[in-house]
């Protein structure tokens, strides 16, 4: 009878741990705090159902060896743990923590060049999920059965800043009635056009977050990798467009349970369940997220407070700089770096620099110039539109005529941008505001022009002439002037006329014959001189 109880007892400890460990998802791993408290919590359920099965009274529970045997174990797991924590702490390892992370100064006019207006990702997250909703509410053959999820990971796709998102299950009857074909689209929001595609596949993901069994992407990665202690995962799409979950597993380099990197990357296919493990350094280009922002963040914050030790970060704080509250996305060489100001650990208004850092290979970058901070330029933007109540989206660092800028959208109560801002970093009493982004920039240059920051560039074009009958003439009013636009035979160049400067272009007609002064531009040359030969 003893027997059959110990069984009984056995067999349900093992289903509570098994259901445990199914739930739980930890790592089979001496570097996981999981994996230490999950067998500190066997022993305890051990150790209570040994008492319940002997009845042990308080008095024999204190004389059971037996108990006093399952105490120490409990106690000396716990000891060691503390202990490995200790040990892998920056208080004793503050030199091995200052240097996980090795960041180079840069030069921000050389490695930041000017973006085209299609290139600068415009919206942040929370927009992208309202287009999102708004996207999902116009199909109405899904809408009842599956959402958006919450994720919109920010990556490069075919060289154009975009966020995607897969959809998830309604609820639970919605994944029981739909599981067999799985999630059939996933959200892409281009961040510069802000324009939103609900994107469906030939065959539906049948593993994401919303799955509640061993489809379910937690419980996939961790049977298929027991050992590994995953990071944040994100979910992207190669250059094919299709759908992935990138898994950055975590590396240990001080102690047991300190200075976390990335050692490999697990590339799951979100359709098939297949999964591939990279080195990091082999980790294909396609793959935008490796370094979560959070932790290239945390270790920048190693890098410049623990330089002198951990007591200084803490006590004189001498030569101590850390990140501010905040960090956004720029994309560069198609890889997404992620951009945060920093400043000194006093807390002051202004930042010393910015940090660049590439999410794909951890490569850091530092930036000397010294300005106002994220937080200050936002101020700033929103004082320009204090009236209609608009407020500031994090900036974005852009390189603006070679000046450090920050660039803002200004949004309303319902969260759609509505107005953009740059601000100068160095100078952030200088505001521009505009209803486009073309708009805001033209206003921009003309503050750094009219406050001196700018000089205006000399024109060192050469003059030159042609003459010839006119093939081709069309008008066309830009800003309020009206302009000209000439052929001339002999030449494909088209010539710009401004009707302010000559107004006896309004006589010229197909066929007359001229002569130009003109100096050469991009799209079309700008006449210096015209004059218009007399027919006899």
């Amino acid at each position: 009878m003893k027997g059959k109880k110990k069984f009984l007892i056995a067999i349900i400890v093992v289903l509570l741990a098994g259901l445990y460990y199914y739930i739980s998802l930890p790592a089979i791993n001496i570097h996981s705090s999981d994996t230490w408290f999950f067998v500190i919590v066997i022993f305890i359920v051990l150790a209570v159902c040994y008492a319940m099965r002997k009845r042990l009274g308080r008095g024999e529970f204190r004389q059971s060896k037996v108990m006093k045997g399952f105490g120490i174990i409990i106690l000396g797991l716990g000891i060691i743990y503390l202990i490995g924590s200790l040990l892998s702490s920056p208080i004793v390892n503050a030199r091995k923590y200052q240097k996980l992370l090795t960041v180079e100064e840069g030069e921000f006019t050389e490695d930041v060049e000017e973006l085209s207006f299609d290139k600068i990702p415009l919206l942040d997250k929370d927009t992208a999920e309202i287009l999102g909703d708004r996207k999902m509410g116009s199909m109405v053959d899904m809408v009842s059965q599956f959402e958006v999820d919450d994720i919109y990971s920010q990556i490069n796709y075919q060289d154009n800043p975009v966020r995607v998102s897969p959809l998830k299950y309604a609820n639970l009857i919605k994944w029981f009635t739909n599981r067999s074909n799985g999630i059939p689209a996933y959200i892409r929001i281009n961040m510069a056009t802000q324009t939103t595609e609900l994107v469906k596949l030939d065959e539906g993901m049948k593993y994401t977050t919303s799955e509640h069994l061993n489809r379910n992407i937690y419980r996939h990665l961790r049977f298929a990798h027991p050992t590994y202690i995953y990071g944040d995962l994100s979910f992207e799409i190669d250059d094919k467009g299709v759908p992935y979950w990138i898994a950055p597993v975590k590396k240990f380099n001080i102690g047991l349970f300190g200075g976390e990197t990335v050692g490999k990357v697990v590339l799951c296919n979100a359709i098939t369940g297949e999964t591939k493990t990279y080195d990091i350094e082999d980790v294909p280009q396609w793959v935008d997220r490796a370094y979560s922002a959070d932790l290239l963040v945390q270790l920048f914050d190693y890098y410049g407070t623990l330089k002198h030790g951990f007591l200084n970060s803490v006590l004189s704080q001498k030569d101590c700089l850390e990140t501010t509250d905040g960090y956004n996305y720029l994309a560069l060489d198609d890889d997404v770096w992620m951009y945060t100001g920093v400043t000194s650990v006093n807390g002051d208004q202004s930042n010393v620099g910015f940090v660049l850092s590439n999410q794909r290979t951890m490569e850091t970058k530092y930036y000397k110039v010294e300005g106002a901070t994220e937080a200050s330029a936002m101020s700033s933007a929103e004082g320009q539109v204090q009236n209609l109540g608009y407020v500031a989206t994090f900036p974005l660092l852009l390189n603006i005529s070679d000046e450090p800028t920050y660039f803002i959208a200004l949004k309303d109560d319902a969260g759609l941008v509505k107005k953009y801002a740059m601000v100068n970093v160095q100078k952030y009493q200088i505001v521009a505001i505009g209803d486009s982004v073309s708009q805001c920039e033209e206003n921009y240059l003309e503050l750094l022009l009219s406050n001196g920051v700018k000089q205006v560039e000399e024109d060192t074009r050469e003059v030159k002439t042609i003459q010839g009958k006119i093939t081709k003439i069309a008008q066309a009013v830009l800003e309020g002037t009206s302009h000209y636009y000439i052929m001339v035979e002999g030449s494909d160049d088209i010539f710009d006329v401004s009707v302010v400067d000559y107004i006896d272009v309004v006589r010229c007609e197909t066929g007359q014959e001229i002569t130009m002064e003109y100096k050469e531009g991009d799209k079309a040359n700008t006449v210096m001189s015209l004059e218009i030969k007399e027919e006899k």
